[in-house]
């Protein structure tokens, strides 16, 4: 991704600031801080602190950052961010992030902070600014998160892309899949990820094999694959930060029970009728509406446990969240999972997904593998 990018994405972030009433934002090491700089870092016990007032760039909105020193080369390397400064070892962070906010005039008035940031930086920020009330970034940021620009999407087709010849390798193991453990399949699905260009896996491989596939977020562990079992499986690997989520449940060998034909066959449909219903103006509601009546009519519907999909970006669940209830309308640019699912306690489970992105006149699917069971 480009510079200018990140510089595009502070301009419509303050402007978005402007409209809640917000007077600035203060970021940590977090999904935020990587989508409005460039800049991608895990929180640690050091203060690291991005703040932006709902100003212009241009006129008296220009952010800054407030980062330890060990840190100045690789930010001013890898953010456009001018305004950079530092402090030691030995310095008192809540000081310097006192000045910081007090030079862009934030030291009062309304400020957003990142929903997930740490507790102490979160108490060390009231401390530095003790006349600002608070909020949350999604508040301004969710917003424009989940309309994913094209640079964004571009990373998410080349991850989905990933995911898809996986699944085609997986196929091929047939027979051979039987007898492998799931830690096993899942170490095997890692590299295949790898091969086809991904960089490391987007969330913990889910594996379930027979009754462990009836467990939605089972992981994986050392049960061996039998033939005629259903097998879970759902994985995705990352480019430049954005993620790929399919999921596809697979009989390597043999023949499943009768019932669990029938069960896959009602969440082929749901999923289909999910992705149909997808479209500019939808609500997010009517999505996992059209899935679940579908597993409704073929008599699941106690059985599908969970909503039909969520929102894909930096983060692997985020905005917007399809689920019953939420009336919020879909735009072009938002991109989420559809996987309805079917989970029989004790006996097995079935999923399928595919990530969709909402274009101007409908969807268009990020995965389009073989969705059958064999």
């Amino acid at each position: 991704m480009t510079d200018d990018i990140h510089a595009d994405r502070r301009g419509r972030a303050a402007a978005r600031l402007r409209e809640v009433g917000a007077d600035g934002l203060v970021c940590f090491p977090s999904r935020n801080l990587r989508y409005l700089t460039g800049f991608d870092a895990e929180p640690s016990e050091r203060h690291f602190l991005f703040a932006m007032p709902a100003g212009r760039e241009d006129e008296n909105g220009a952010p800054a950052l407030l980062v330890p020193d060990l840190y100045e080369a690789q930010v001013r390397e890898e953010t456009t961010v001018a305004d950079v400064r530092t402090w030691a070892d030995g310095d008192d962070p809540v000081a310097a992030a006192r000045d910081l906010l007090a030079d862009r005039g934030l030291r009062a008035g309304r400020l957003l902070v990142d929903d997930a940031m740490w507790a102490t930086f979160a108490q060390d920020l009231r401390a530095a600014a003790p006349d600002a009330t608070w909020g949350l970034a999604s508040e301004a940021i969710g917003d424009l998160r989940a309309r994913k620009d094209d640079a964004e999407l571009a990373a998410l087709r080349e991850a989905a892309a990933a995911a898809d010849a996986t699944v085609r390798d997986l196929r091929e193991l047939g027979a051979d899949a039987v007898g492998m453990t799931e830690r096993e399949l899942a170490d095997r699905i890692g590299d295949r990820l790898a091969a086809h260009g991904g960089t490391g896996v987007a969330f913990e491989t889910i594996v379930g094999a027979g009754p462990n596939g009836a467990k939605p977020h089972h992981g994986h562990g050392d049960r061996e694959i039998r033939a005629g079992e259903p097998v879970v499986l759902d994985f995705g690997t990352r480019v430049d930060g954005y993620p790929s989520d399919q999921t596809r449940t697979l009989v390597f060998d043999g023949d499943p029970p009768a019932e669990y034909e029938r069960v896959h066959e009602a969440v082929r449909e749901a999923q289909a009728a999910a992705v149909d219903a997808v479209g500019p103006g939808v609500a997010a509601g009517a999505v996992d509406r059209a899935a679940r009546e579908v597993i409704e009519a073929a008599g699941y519907g106690d059985a599908f446990v969970h909503r039909t999909g969520h929102g894909v970006g930096l983060d692997i669940h985020e905005e917007p969240y399809i689920v019953a209830g939420n009336d919020r309308a879909l735009e072009p640019g938002m991109v989420f999972s559809v996987e309805p699912g079917v989970y029989l306690d004790g006996r097995f489970g079935c999923r399928i997904e595919d990530l969709v992105v909402v274009t101007a006149s409908g969807r268009e699917r990020l995965n389009d593998t073989d969705r059958g069971w064999r």
